[in-house]
């Protein structure tokens, strides 16, 4: 094996430093957002964004003005990639179904899938107005059939944004918040005065998001480990520099720490594309933030075979995964970890992102490795149900779990058991004793 690294990232232990300083920002704020509520929400929205309105909740004559100021074709696009990704999550819910089976006679088990009562869908839009995120959060949920779906953006420029909020309004949200960071994940998760707690909190967001819903995962749930963009272009000589820089640098723009990387097994293609990387940093508007983050997280590395390039990536598991190669489906049949696949030159992360259908709400941080992304089975709970309808099955079921129990030592458990074998059996069952041994249980 002859990897190859021809440009490396930050160190894992930088990394590490970095995400321990947010970790202690994010544990004090939330700290104090559940001490102090209201009040601690509207100081860290004062400090962050410079924004202090009456109500931080839009009015329904507040959403009915914002959207008032798109254009109609801004407003039809927004219509289209909403219902593509509405599309494709009914056409999700729909393999999702409850079943019922009869598993000895008079034995009934089955599972329902119940909506998520709550959910606080989180759109980030401080930098750049995250559009799309409304769709692949708000409107999955609702498609899901979630009964209350609330949302928080924060203001752009200073004020909210008025195609961000008309995509959370179609989407279905039924409460909508100008906020953002800790503040809005902390206030819909905790709860304020003014807001009640949800019971699951999604959507993607920066380092301070991601680690404050990594602090809240058990209080409430959690979609996944969404924090920065990262993006891996698995690459061949079938395609040529330009492309392979383009997507690399497309993601990269996302903030100052946007882990990019290279894969490919072509030296000539790998220093093209850093040369062309370097060329396209100098007439990019969005230079000055794709610019640091590909110095700093940026990495181009060269393998010998497709077998090394695979085992690169499943190793990296990075969250958007553009495969240009001469064996796509390859990939797509044995890559294991990562967080959505782009296939073929003519797809690209930016169609994900945004329109195409599929959600753009993925893993990160090796996350790849446990979850996949973002999706109307997220809001859904499968809950489980049993029922015997007979006295037969009460008996036989009854002296398996009256042995079993006492098994482990279990005598409570036992005679849950034993008092239906005595009720339904008719048998003397003493107690604490398992039940006996009959060849008609077999």
């Amino acid at each position: 094996m002859a990897i190859e690294y021809l440009k490396r990232g930050k160190s894992d232990a930088d990394r590490a430093e970095d995400d321990a300083k947010t970790r202690a920002v994010v544990e004090a704020t939330l700290k104090d957002i559940e001490t102090r509520g209201d009040a601690a929400v509207r100081e860290l929205s004062e400090k962050f964004d410079n924004y202090s309105p009456a109500s931080f909740r839009l009015s329904q004559q507040e959403i009915d003005d914002l959207i008032a100021q798109l254009s109609d074709r801004e407003l039809a696009d927004i219509k289209f990639a909403q219902a593509q990704v509405m599309n494709f999550a009914r056409a999700q819910r729909a393999s999702m179904t409850d079943i019922e089976v009869e598993t000895l006679p008079g034995v009934i088990l089955g599972h329902k899938n119940i909506p998520v009562q709550s959910v606080g869908c989180y759109v980030p839009g401080g930098k750049f107005p995250m559009v799309a995120s409304a769709h692949m959060s708000v409107a999955t949920a609702s498609v899901a059939g979630v009964p209350r779906i609330i949302a928080c953006t924060p203001p752009f420029q200073g004020k909210p944004n008025p195609a961000v909020i008309a995509a959370m309004h179609l989407g279905g949200a039924h409460e909508i918040y100008v906020m953002g960071g800790i503040q809005a994940i902390g206030a819909m998760a905790l709860g304020t005065e003014t807001i009640d707690p949800v019971h699951m909190l999604v959507g993607p967001g920066n380092a301070f998001v991601a680690e404050a819903k990594r602090q809240l995962f058990g209080r409430v749930g959690i979609d996944l480990f969404a924090g920065p963009t990262e993006t891996m272009v698995i690459a061949d000589e079938t395609v040529d520099a330009e492309i392979c820089a383009t997507d690399l640098l497309g993601q990269a723009e996302h903030g100052y720490n946007s882990p990019a990387v290279l894969v490919t097994n072509s030296r000539k293609l790998a220093e093209e594309t850093l040369s062309e990387i370097d060329r396209l940093l100098g007439i990019l508007p969005t230079a000055d933030t794709a610019r640091v983050s590909w110095q700093d997280y940026g990495e181009v590395i060269l393998c010998d075979s497709y077998d090394e390039m695979l085992q690169v990536a499943d190793e990296i598991a990075s969250e958007h995964v553009q495969v240009m190669t001469d064996r796509d489906d390859w990939f797509l049949e044995n890559m294991t970890c990562y967080g959505a696949l782009f296939l073929g030159p003519r797809t690209n992360v930016s169609n994900g992102d945004k329109v195409i259908g599929t959600n753009h709400t993925l893993p990160t941080k090796k996350a790849g490795r446990y979850t996949g992304g973002l999706w109307v089975g997220k809001f859904l709970k499968t809950h489980s149900y049993q029922k015997i309808l007979t006295d037969e099955a009460a008996t036989l079921i009854g002296e398996y779990g009256s042995r079993l129990c006492l098994l482990e030592g279990f005598v409570g458990h036992a005679e849950q058991c034993n008092v239906r074998v005595r009720r339904y059996g008719g048998i003397n069952v003493p107690y604490g004793a398992p039940a006996p041994y009959r060849d008609a249980a077999e």
